[in-house]
């Protein structure tokens, strides 16, 4: 903080990234917020020793605060993606995504409100794969005691900030007994450290399930890196689909905001028709992580009112509105 404004670091990301994040600068000018970006227009296809990728990781490490959209990972081999790489080079362990029912948009089910934590840095996504012999891929899943530890007291230390009541341990440890067994095991040890805060425990295909037939059972989920990322759609299909699910990504030094489900939208890139609600949203935890509460209140009863009392809504919610106009209503209820 320099003269009473932050310095952020701003990656708009793949797809609709360079659409929404005008929305947010736009909604930022409007409602005077002191916050100046530091923008880097990085690709899931910039290299990982490219000059750029090495200035925003650089950027990050001096502001410790960044917001970012989604950046495409190719589905080929030798290029890891820097979603993964940023996570585990400044060690941001807990990825925080928020499913909650939107007033005003209509969803399956009503009274859904749940927070997913999931482990970042480990998991399947360790990125360790090797050909043992042609034909034949050994993958390494990596879970271990310290950072099952870590994972599972920020997920009870979130419970009791945030007033919520039972926190959900997902697994597979009926399958996987060694690697689950002590995600399950460690997590239960940390629960009890926390005697007013309930828990229980779910085996992720049940889990699955569950969240489509009886969601308003969830408060908050807890998991490894992979069940976190198919846990975090399903959640954003329940709420209305991904335009609409904030993010966060927290460390002990470091905090991205990002949408909650994290989606490219490559195919609507362009047209001025995605939601920017996700990453305006993904904002508002930003501000108040920074601790400018009242600029996140405003902008957060702007987006609540566009969506449910004006109606004003872009195509992935039924609407016709384009993100130009959308943002407008937004600037305009501020």
């Amino acid at each position: 903080c320099y003269g009473g404004t932050y310095t952020v670091t701003l990656i708009p990301g793949d797809g609709i990234g360079q659409e929404t994040a005008a929305s947010v600068k736009s909604v930022f000018g409007a409602a005077k917020v002191p916050v100046e970006f530091e923008q880097f227009d990085l690709s899931g296809f910039t290299p990982e020793n490219d000059s750029l990728m090495q200035e925003a990781l650089a950027s990050l490490r001096r502001n410790k605060v960044g917001l970012k959209g989604i950046l495409y990972t190719p589905i080929r081999k030798g290029h890891s993606s820097f979603n993964v790489a940023m996570r585990k080079e400044l060690d941001i362990y807990a990825s925080v995504a928020h499913c909650k029912n939107v007033a005003g948009i209509n969803a399956r089910h009503s009274n859904v409100d749940f927070v997913i934590i999931r482990e970042n840095t480990e998991g399947e996504y360790s990125g360790l794969e090797h050909q043992s012999f042609p034909g034949v891929v050994e993958s390494l899943k990596i879970i271990t005691r310290p950072k099952t530890e870590r994972i599972a007291r920020y997920a009870f230390d979130y419970a009791l900030r945030n007033n919520r009541k039972k926190v959900t341990i997902v697994h597979k440890a009926n399958i996987m007994k060694l690697a689950d067994g002590l995600f399950l095991n460690t997590c239960r040890a940390v629960a009890k450290e926390y005697p007013t805060v309930q828990y229980n425990d779910m085996i992720v295909d049940n889990t699955a399930m569950q969240l489509v037939s009886k969601p308003q059972q969830f408060d908050v989920m807890v998991m490894p890196n992979l069940y976190g990322s198919i846990v975090s759609n399903i959640g954003a299909g329940l709420i209305g689909g991904p335009g609409i699910v904030p993010g966060a990504n927290y460390g002990r030094e470091f905090a991205i905001f990002e949408p909650g489900s994290r989606h490219v939208a490559k195919d609507i890139q362009g047209r001025n028709t995605a939601n920017p609600s996700s990453l305006i949203l993904s904002s508002v935890m930003m501000l108040r992580h920074l601790q400018l509460n009242n600029y996140a209140d405003q902008i957060e009863s702007a987006v609540s009112k566009t969506l449910s009392v004006d109606g004003i809504r872009t195509p992935d919610l039924g609407g016709s509105h384009s993100t130009t106009e959308f943002t407008k209503a937004i600037i305009n209820n501020l």
